[in-house]
């Protein structure tokens, strides 16, 4: 499902949906547009005069024109709708799971207006995965994935997955653990930078048990000490450093029926991220979704 808002963005998101169709092996695509009002706005309306039906048919008549105008592929089974509801994000998320979909496909923008709150909100409570792409990155595949990682059980899945794509793009995946020194270290007697030798040293036997426990491949995991700017700014500037073309996040589920809910540190992530394009892996009820049906091949 691809949220679009009826700006310059949607083109951008339809040009870089059509680079991801093969890859996640995408069988059919839901294009909506959910707002307060669906009244055609005034900017669209004079670029757009010919739209003269109600509110919700104009909107689809103009996604169907841009997809068109993109070439985006005939052969794949497509629906557009508009959706008015009092409360957007509320609005989007049951059609997500009215229509039972395994991914959201969402834009962030850098200099376009907008806020982006819906697309943060998606991220924070979809019932399965995200993927938010960002508008000044040109269309393309990851060859370089950064996945930020704390070791615990829940990140096998997110390990398995990124292997996977590594195994599918050719692409390089470079875990990131992010370590802080704890208040009151200093009544141990260390300064401030033993106690931060010590700390990542911890974090590496944490790394080499998990890879050893879910028998992953040796990868060498970047140790980043945050020192207090602030954990979601700390990974992105890892991210910079190394030259990611993406960051691979996962999730914590609850419940088979409820939101799967993002930890504090990816959704602080989310927050200061409209650089680098996301995906948030989140574990659709028992299963993979598509994902599992991708690697069968």
């Amino acid at each position: 499902m691809i949220g679009l808002d009826l700006t310059e963005m949607d083109d951008i998101l339809i040009k870089k949906t059509i680079v991801y169709l093969n890859f996640l092996g995408i069988d059919k695509c839901y294009f909506v547009h959910v707002a307060k009002n669906l009244a055609v706005p005034e900017e669209v309306l004079k670029s757009h005069p010919e739209l003269v039906a109600p509110g919700d048919e104009s909107i689809e008549a103009l996604i169907k024109s841009k997809l068109e105008e993109y070439n985006f592929p005939e052969s794949m089974d497509i629906e557009v709708f508009a959706e008015e509801g009092a409360h957007p994000l509320d609005t989007f998320l049951r059609w997500a799971k009215i229509k039972d979909v395994d991914l959201i496909i969402m834009g962030r923008k850098e200099e376009l207006q907008g806020s982006g709150s819906l697309a943060k909100g998606v991220s924070k409570q979809s019932p399965c995965s995200v993927l938010l792409l960002q508008e000044r990155r040109p269309p393309g595949l990851p060859k370089k994935i950064m996945i930020p990682s704390d070791f615990s059980d829940h990140t096998d899945l997110i390990y398995d997955f990124g292997e996977r794509i590594s195994e599918e793009l050719g692409a390089e995946i470079i875990p990131v653990h992010l370590y802080e020194v704890p208040h009151g270290y200093s009544k141990t007697g260390k300064s401030f930078e033993e106690f931060a030798d010590i700390m990542k040293d911890n974090a590496q036997q944490d790394f080499n048990r998990f890879i050893q426990k879910f028998n992953h491949k040796e990868l060498t995991c970047r140790f980043v000490l945050n020192d207090g700017e602030g954990q979601g700014k700390a990974l992105l500037e890892e991210a910079g450093k190394i030259g990611a073309d993406m960051i691979l996040l996962g999730s914590r589920g609850r419940t088979k029926s409820a939101a799967i809910l993002l930890g504090s540190v990816a959704e602080k992530l989310v927050l200061v991220n409209n650089i680098l394009p996301m995906l948030i892996f989140k574990k659709k009820g028992e299963t993979m979704g598509f994902f599992e049906a991708l690697f069968k091949v």
